[in-house]
């Protein structure tokens, strides 16, 4: 067994990447103490000891049209990391989600003879597919969130693990609906309802309104309904501006844990968001909305019929999802209060959530890391 402390090179791109980077480093420091890890990523996995050349929010724009406004800067940094990253090769590159950015850099160091790893397998069973052919030439191992993954990739010829999620190992079985909420300072006996318009600025820009007048329509259809909306870094005065006045919000500075375990539903973006609220066992309501080039691209090439990650493990529409012209405040607000009316239908949606949660409850740390380890050899 070769245990000596290697160095990898990592790129998250965007806080949902940098939340599982985070979750991840820990699995592999426990395995290696002093490794290196370098490359692009945020708060959380610099908390780990990661060394962040770029920040992950210069990688965090969705769709085309938001790429295609910001492709200078991020071909500039791609350039700049696979130059030193070939100048100065690492054991191993681990790229986590953001595919359009990792997957070329990664066939330019496989091709240069550097292990390729990528950390969550791309939703070729949404839409895509073609996709697979890119992963096949980019990559020598994929490390899958969900159980059904593996085996689309290897019949595919593609190496892969399923390790299961790390948000199911670090978010508790039993949610701390009492502390959450007398840390955010909400009543025992409040109905709360909390907003998650999404991390990035297109999807505040896209999101946030119609949440923010839904949230308006059920507080005057509900006088008493409490709402609080978890902001990531650097996106307040973005929201700001939105805010209707009268609106019982309490706005809170990240800590969207907090929220979703303080809460009774949630009005959620779609994305990793819609796996956090199940793994708390939240009934929600599933936004989206993007610009309209982006959309028609989309809708075209879907496989499925539902985009949330808790229908998409219940392969049912456990949940409702309002997209595009669908997601207005009335139809949201509609959605929203039918879960505080059907008391059976919002137990069946937490039965679900709890099988969807012990499914994903795997120790992904500690798997994640051994198959690293098998990929460099240290195993």
């Amino acid at each position: 067994m070769n245990d000596t402390a290697p160095r990898f090179g990592m790129v998250a791109g965007e806080a949902s990447g940098d939340l599982l980077g985070g979750l991840l480093l820990p699995g592999l420091r426990q395995r290696w103490p002093d490794l290196t890890a370098q490359g692009i990523g945020g708060p959380r996995m610099a908390a780990q000891g990661f060394e962040a050349w770029w920040p992950h929010h210069k990688l965090s724009v969705f769709g085309y049209v938001d790429a295609l406004l910001h492709l200078r800067e991020i071909l500039s940094i791609r350039r700049q990391l696979a130059a030193r990253l070939l100048a100065d090769a690492p054991q191993a590159f681990i790229g986590i989600d953001a595919p359009d950015f990792n997957f070329a850099l990664e066939a330019q160091l496989k091709a240069a003879g550097i292990k390729s790893i990528h950390f969550v397998c791309p939703s070729i069973w949404a839409w895509r597919g073609e996709r697979v052919d890119k992963i096949r030439r980019s990559v020598d191992h994929v490390l899958c969130l969900f159980p059904f993954e593996p085996e689309l990739l290897q019949r595919a010829g593609i190496a892969a693990s399923y390790v299961g999620h790390p948000l199911a190992d670090a978010i508790p079985l039993e949610p701390p609906k009492a502390a959450s909420r007398a840390a955010l300072g909400l009543g025992e006996g409040d109905a709360v309802v909390a907003l998650l318009p999404g991390s990035r600025k297109s999807e505040i820009r896209y999101i946030a309104a119609p949440l923010l007048q839904a949230a308006l329509l059920m507080q005057r259809a509900r006088p008493g309904l409490r709402f609080v909306m978890p902001v990531a870094p650097g996106l307040r005065e973005l929201i700001t501006p939105l805010l209707p006045p009268g609106l019982d919000l309490l706005l809170l500075d990240g800590r969207s844990h907090e929220a979703l375990a303080a809460c009774d539903i949630t009005l959620v973006a779609s994305g990793t968001a819609t796996l956090e609220a199940a793994l708390f066992k939240r009934p929600m309501v599933i936004a989206y909305r993007m610009h309209w080039l982006n959309w028609q691209r989309i809708k075209s090439r879907r496989y499925q019929p539902w985009v949330g990650l808790p229908n998409v493990l219940a392969n049912e529409f456990l949940v409702p999802e309002l997209l595009q012209d669908e997601c207005t405040p009335a139809a949201l607000a509609r959605e929203g209060l039918a879960w505080l009316d059907d008391d059976a239908r919002y137990a069946r949606a937490q039965a679900r959530f709890q099988q969807q949660h012990e499914t994903l409850r795997r120790n992904t740390a500690q798997l994640a890391t051994a198959a690293i380890a098998k990929v460099i050899g240290h195993a």
